[in-house]
């Protein structure tokens, strides 16, 4: 039997029904996703499980054959994915506290190494208890680099730095870290052969042939770690000491913290437009574009980027908006955080007496996955208009979907072979 997307498509007849049904199915995935998220972290909701419950029904009804009910449902679930993060916020700062801009090493020490990837900061406290005081080194990759910027997880002195770069690459990353590695959450690819017997699993995610470690329990991740021969001292790290080091922490409550600066550069036309650059990556070659479109922003603009896509950003220097200490990047932290930019963007509104869509502010995002689709249905529930989205159209939205959005959102496909002519289009809020 086949079965998914392109098969609902030959099966249901109606391309405009099926994307508008697939838009609200895999922003449920993502919106469950959150949720999950926010429950390791001990936050629980009653209505938000029952209102997710209620678009699991609503899609089992004659009402999701009816394509302005199902925008209707879209909508509604970027509403309560609004809600679940606003819970998954306040589980991390409660927890941990509110995260502070921190510089955090890209150049590993000597000694024995464990490289923790995924989203879940409570496997990383777990892991950084259980290895204190054992002469093992914890080291952050992919969307675990945020982790570096909570009070309650920099206190630990053998958290070291970041090793590597987005999830994608892993397999070049693992390969070469001379330590156990443990995997928290769904970004696993499957292991090469030169690392597979160091790699461990915990929570939900499992590979077949790799071990896992239920409940948190890390002896055997830490065993390994002391089994391996750790970081000598006498790799060349010269690349990454060349780049600058990575500035963490810019949460809502720290950005919101120099919003007056921040409205006092706009005023004095020392900041002429903020950009939202973030999301999901990948290894498309496409995806280049956020990496020019970055490269490209004139000096007297700012970044807010958050989720993986962060590290098509983080190898440039972005120095400060000129004139002024802020920074030119502001890095709010993973996919998880996303709620600290809606928090900022409609506190910078407020302040102004205007609207979201009235800011000098741009969202150019990068599509990968569910959560990805959950977020983008929060920021239209807000209202927000003429977002980007690439490096291309997700390929559940069918193009009779995609009018829709675009008619009623101005939703845009980025320009993946001319990020020059939407850095021109979003300066002037196009």
């Amino acid at each position: 039997t086949q079965v998914g997307v392109a098969q609902r498509f030959k099966v249901k007849k109606n391309p405009t029904i099926t994307g508008l049904q697939e838009l609200v199915t895999y922003g449920l995935k993502g919106v469950c996703a959150y949720m999950h998220h926010a429950e390791v972290l001990g936050k629980s909701d009653a209505q938000i499980s029952q209102d997710i419950h209620q678009v699991l029904h609503f899609l089992t009804t004659n009402a999701a054959d009816d394509p302005n009910a199902l925008l209707t449902t879209s909508l509604q679930l970027g509403e309560i994915n609004l809600r679940v993060l606003a819970l998954l916020d306040s589980g991390h700062t409660t927890r941990y506290g509110v995260p502070t801009p921190t510089q955090v090493s890209r150049v590993p020490v000597k000694g024995k190494s464990v490289l923790i990837s995924g989203h879940d900061m409570v496997d990383l406290e777990a892991l950084l208890q259980q290895t204190e005081g054992k002469g093992v080194n914890v080291y952050t990759h992919g969307e675990m680099l945020p982790g570096h910027a909570y009070p309650e997880l920099k206190k630990y002195p053998h958290l070291k730095g970041h090793y590597g770069g987005a999830w994608y690459k892993q397999k070049k990353d693992f390969h070469k870290f001379p330590g156990a590695i443990l995997m928290t959450s769904n970004c696993i690819l499957e292991p090469l052969s030169s690392y597979r017997a160091n790699i461990f699993t915990t929570g939900e995610v499992g590979v077949s042939g790799v071990t896992h470690a239920p409940n948190r329990q890390f002896g055997p991740v830490v065993e390994a770690a002391l089994a391996m021969p750790g970081f000598t001292g006498d790799e060349d790290f010269s690349k990454e000491a060349a780049l600058p080091p990575f500035t963490v922490g810019f949460g809502h409550g720290t950005v919101l913290s120099v919003a007056g600066d921040v409205l006092d550069a706009v005023k004095a036309g020392k900041l002429e437009h903020v950009f939202l650059i973030g999301g999901c990556d990948g290894s498309e070659p496409t995806r280049k574009y956020y990496s020019n479109l970055g490269k490209m922003l004139p000096d007297n603009t700012m970044t807010l980027t958050l989720g993986c896509a962060k590290f098509r950003l983080l190898d440039q220097d972005w120095g400060n908006l000129p004139g002024t200490g802020l920074p030119r990047l502001l890095d709010m932290g993973q996919c998880n955080d996303s709620y600290g930019a809606v928090v900022v963007a409609q506190a910078l509104a407020d302040a102004l007496g205007t609207d979201v869509n009235s800011l000098p502010l741009s969202l150019d995002i990068s599509w990968f996955e569910q959560k990805a689709v959950a977020v983008l249905l929060t920021l239209l529930h807000l209202g927000v208009k003429n977002i980007r989205l690439g490096p291309r159209m997700p390929a559940f939205l069918t193009p009779e979907a995609v009018s829709i959005l675009v008619e009623k959102f101005d939703i845009k496909p980025a320009q993946i072979g001319a990020p020059d002519t939407d850095m021109q289009q979003m300066m002037i809020n196009k």
